[in-house]
């Protein structure tokens, strides 16, 4: 298993996402998905399962700075002192002296985005986190919290996945030199009834799912990150980054995109899209 390092955070390109796992496995799974060869663990607040993750990191046998470890506050803490505090207390859910990445995970509609980057600014000089980025944002969102930000901004993470055209922000974000991070990259299963991944899947011997991480990891600033609640699917995770797609088979996972494939768009936290 080859994983690149993207960016200059230095994020590996595949990492093990935690949203909607069920509470009892969160802990064993993110054990065994380091176990297996994972180096990058993604949560969140909101995901309501920091303390469980901090547990399958004390479990796992690995070191802690050997693991990449993300987690995101959302906008209701955006405020400077309540985002400090927000962080605070997912260090101590997470049980460790800091995170690697911390995202901003929606967009605030309240408060500016450079009153909650300066908090980051101060978190990151703290050494309590190491890259701040953000998630859910805009092209000119992004564009803010770069120029806020007093470190490289690491990433936007969005929800990104063969269904739906995220052409323009993946640009946008080429030219900024920000890697994207892709959640959701299996469109919530989707991808395993598509026809053309299927069929692009058969002839690498591999399943769609793999190829649908093949095809966001194709690109050179890009990192996925895949949900299982099956152990025995890591190991065909990790193995999607061996998968080399041919430009022509790129092409035709490209035209599957659409604006209508979203699935990620909640009403009181979605800013209008790009």
């Amino acid at each position: 298993m080859s994983t690149a390092l993207i960016g200059p955070a230095k994020i590996p390109s595949i990492g093990f996402g935690t949203f909607l796992l069920e509470q009892n496995t969160v802990a064993d799974m993110v054990s065994a998905a380091l176990a297996e060869g994972f180096r990058h663990i993604d949560t969140a607040q909101a995901y309501e399962n920091e303390e469980q993750v901090g547990e399958g990191l004390r479990r796992a046998d690995v070191r802690r700075d050997d693991v990449f470890l993300t987690t995101k506050i959302l906008p209701e803490h955006f405020a400077p002192e309540a985002f400090t505090a927000a962080a605070d207390a997912s260090l101590k859910r997470l049980g460790t002296d800091y995170v690697d990445l911390l995202l901003l995970h929606w967009p605030s509609k309240d408060v500016p985005i450079a009153d909650t980057i300066g908090a980051l600014n101060d978190l990151i000089a703290a050494g309590k986190v190491r890259y701040g980025g953000v998630s859910n944002f805009t092209m000119d969102m992004v564009d803010q919290a770069q120029a806020a930000l007093n470190t490289p901004l690491a990433a936007n993470q969005i929800e990104l996945h063969p269904l739906i055209d995220q052409t323009r922000m993946i640009a946008h974000l080429d030219s900024k030199r920000i890697p994207v991070e892709a959640y959701s990259p299996l469109a919530q299963g989707k991808v395993m009834e598509n026809a053309t991944l299927r069929e692009i899947a058969a002839a690498h011997d591999a399943s769609p799912a793999q190829i649908a991480l093949a095809w966001i990891l194709s690109r050179p600033m890009s990192i996925a990150l895949p949900r299982t609640g099956n152990p025995s699917r890591l190991a065909a995770n990790l193995r999607a980054t061996e998968i080399v797609l041919s430009a022509e088979e790129i092409s035709r996972i490209d035209a599957l995109g659409t604006p209508e494939g979203r699935l990620v768009s909640p009403e009181t936290l979605a800013p209008t899209w790009d």
